[in-house]
């Protein structure tokens, strides 16, 4: 039985909130190490996700793997939440990487961030609630 001010997003719904959010978490496994989350900003492209990134463990980790990305939002009477997952992949070619570099992602974090990761969705999801008073 579910919560009564509990809706299900539709996957549009889910994914023009992609759209408006300005960063999500990446989560991903790291070796032996277990599940880590990263702060990424990211920009939506031909429904799929885009990241930029640099050489090391959230590249390693998610490169190739599947991932999940989470973004949530609240407002004075509701709260809502969408994730997805799916298989990111680096993006590699020069005419993928052009491409990608015309996207406007710009990383927040200083220093070069010459990688773009590219996630293929298998499943979108999302929900919104109704934020009790008080909270």
């Amino acid at each position: 039985m579910g919560a009564p001010d509990l809706t299900v997003l539709s996957v549009d719904e889910c994914w023009a909130r992609l759209r408006e959010a300005p960063y999500g978490r990446l989560a991903v496994v790291v070796g032996f190490s277990g599940p880590d989350i990263f702060p990424v900003n990211h920009v939506v492209d031909r429904g799929s996700l885009v990241f930029r990134t640099a050489e090391g463990t959230k590249l390693a980790a998610a490169s190739g793997q599947l991932v999940a990305f989470e973004i949530d939002g609240r407002d004075d009477d509701t709260a809502w939440s969408v994730v997805v997952k799916g298989r990111a992949h680096e993006i590699r070619s020069i005419h993928d990487t052009l491409e990608a570099m015309d996207l406007g992602v710009t990383p927040w974090q200083g220093g070069a961030k010459p990688v773009f990761v590219r996630i293929d969705p298998d499943q979108v999801t999302g929900r919104q609630f109704r934020v009790r008073a008080g909270t």
